[in-house]
């Protein structure tokens, strides 16, 4: 048996007793470990994330079977190679206490420790999201949570905000979809969502979309069922997923991409870096590329799920940006709040740190572990003294942008109906069924005037989309 010591390594002699001035106390100042105990549980929470908070995670690998090498000059998407991952799971709009189960957006964040540092593929099991502008980000998460007023959650807040916002009608269609609620994180997809770059060694640019088709099969709850589990287990798919893993059932997914040239994407009809837009299958099929599996647990759920942090900031020689505003805008918040709910240097903690060597000046700031090391004279760049120094060899090609700055409406683009209208016409009837009932119970308590919005959005989808809802709410 190990001695109890404290964080200081100091023994410790009783922990059971308080240290007091006789039988009935009061207790003394000088309990240290007294007040290190009290002071440490005020502290042992970080502020949760202000979206995605409720989370999974396992660590794996992605394992590259095939042969992109014509697009991309990375490493960790080199034929062969197998890089160790961190994927968290999450739910969007819930607090760290909501139930895993309910209809909601799931997060599908990857942190992959390559070579040559970390790539983190922030995305979510929708491959498209509710906006196309950052600046409507903060509105919407607000419309998510809870009102200031009375504390709960509203349905009228959400649809009102859905019905003044027709772009957000593909992705409200998937949520409201038999995939609302998957039945497991092992039952579902994920994509990266936004547009990347992809960028090979003869310095050429390609747009990408990132793809993982689980090998489980597709599986989803009702809004019945649902509420049963979470009526027993509001962590049922933590259990899951932890389980399985522990028996050496490891889930999979096939890892795949979307590919788009720069002149394609100069003439496609259609913004390609919209977020509320998918890729025609067709015209841009999709690319085999290599395999994930998930076969290991974290043994600490505050240090290694809790502290993960993630960001798109996160890239690695051979993959880049692209025009996607969510995602220009992204780069900046992502960090930002990791930097706010872990701390200024949050990258050194193990679950972030990357297996490669870090070369920077920035080393001021609490948390500094003394990872970062410079030589002795060089703490600024640049210097005499050989410290890091830059490499041109990495710049990216350049990225073609054209435009006077301006706050450009980027309603502009009407075409808010055409993809929600494909994806409806891919239901089945059974399945149109569940959406309406899904749309109508998502809709207790709205306003009529805004069912009515709501509506007219619905009959420019599809007229049996507008009927069906209003047969499902008795209008």
């Amino acid at each position: 048996m190990k001695q109890l010591t404290t964080t200081s390594d100091n023994p410790i002699a009783d922990n059971q007793n308080s240290l007091t001035a006789g039988v009935r106390g009061p207790v003394l100042m000088q309990d240290y470990q007294l007040i290190e105990k009290l002071a440490h549980q005020n502290r042992e929470h970080i502020p949760e994330r202000t979206v995605h908070a409720k989370g999974s995670a396992a660590y794996g690998e992605l394992e590259i079977t095939h042969d992109i090498s014509r697009y991309t000059k990375a490493k960790v998407l080199s034929n062969g190679e197998k890089t160790k991952l961190l994927l968290r799971f999450s739910t969007v709009a819930g607090e760290a206490g909501a139930a895993d189960a309910e209809r909601d957006v799931r997060g599908f964040a990857i942190k992959f420790y390559t070579r040559e540092g970390n790539w983190d593929l922030v995305g979510n099991n929708t491959p498209v999201f509710f906006l196309r502008d950052p600046y409507k980000f903060p509105d919407f998460i607000h419309t998510q949570k809870r009102d200031p007023c009375t504390h709960l959650r509203s349905n009228n807040a959400a649809w009102d905000f859905w019905s003044l916002s027709p772009e957000t009608l593909h992705q409200v269609t998937i949520l409201m979809s038999d995939r609302g609620i998957p039945a497991s994180y092992r039952h579902m997809h994920g994509f990266g969502s936004h547009t990347y770059s992809l960028i090979n060694e003869k310095g050429e640019r390609f747009y990408v979309k990132f793809h993982f088709k689980t090998r489980q099969g597709i599986k989803n709850l009702t809004n019945e069922e649902a509420g049963k589990i979470i009526a027993n287990d509001r962590e049922s798919h933590q259990r899951d997923l932890y389980e399985n893993i522990e028996k050496g059932n490891f889930p999979k997914w096939d890892f795949k991409i979307q590919v788009m040239s720069e002149e394609q994407a100069n003439n496609v009809n259609f913004n390609p870096f919209d977020l509320t837009k998918t890729w025609s299958h067709k015209e841009f099929p999709l690319i085999d590329v290599g395999v994930m599996t998930l076969n290991e647990n974290p043994k600490n759920y505050f240090n290694e799920v809790e502290q993960a942090a993630f960001s798109p900031s996160n890239i690695v020689p051979g993959i880049g940006f692209s025009p996607d505003k969510m995602l220009q805008a992204r780069i900046f918040s992502y960090p930002d709040a990791q930097r706010y709910r872990i701390g200024t240097h949050y990258a050194q903690l193990k679950v972030n740190a990357p297996i490669s060597e870090v070369n920077t000046y920035t080393v001021g700031g609490a948390l500094n572990n003394s990872m970062y090391e410079m030589p002795a004279s060089a703490y600024y760049e640049p210097n005499s003294y050989g410290g890091h120094a830059e490499n041109k060899a990495f710049l990216e090609p350049d990225l073609a942008i054209s435009g006077a700055a301006q706050r450009y409406n980027h309603r502009e683009d009407e075409d808010y109906y055409s993809q929600p209208k494909a994806l409806f016409d891919l239901m089945n009837a059974e399945q149109k069924e569940a959406l309406f009932s899904n749309i109508a119970a998502s809709m207790q308590g709205v306003e009529r005037f805004i069912i009515d919005r709501a509506l007219g959005h619905f009959e420019k989808i599809s007229p049996e989309y507008a009927s069906g809802v209003k047969k499902a709410l008795k209008i």
